[in-house]
């Protein structure tokens, strides 16, 4: 996957997973109760850049992200240090 973002030093481009629309049980959660996912997956990453590499799912701070629409894709720009865990 081609983006149009190149991050610079230690930041990293991801595209946020889609949040959960349903319950363990089976409840479907109105969009307005949506809680943002904190789940991305990894399309570009700086130069710098060790722990994480494209393609990897992350979990990252939500409140140091930096969030950009290019065109119709949305994507998030963080710092590597900010960065909690990578899901497998």
């Amino acid at each position: 996957m081609s983006t149009p973002l190149q991050p610079l030093g230690d930041y990293v481009v991801a595209q946020a997973e889609e949040a959960e629309t349903k319950t363990a049980s089976g409840l479907y959660v109105p969009p307005s109760s949506q809680e943002k996912s904190k789940i991305a997956k990894v399309v570009a990453v700086g130069p710098v850049v060790q722990g994480v590499k494209v393609g990897d799912r992350i979990i990252h701070k939500s409140f140091s992200s930096t969030e950009v629409k290019v065109g119709r894709d949305e994507y998030i720009i963080v710092r590597e240090e900010d960065i909690i865990a990578t899901v497998k």
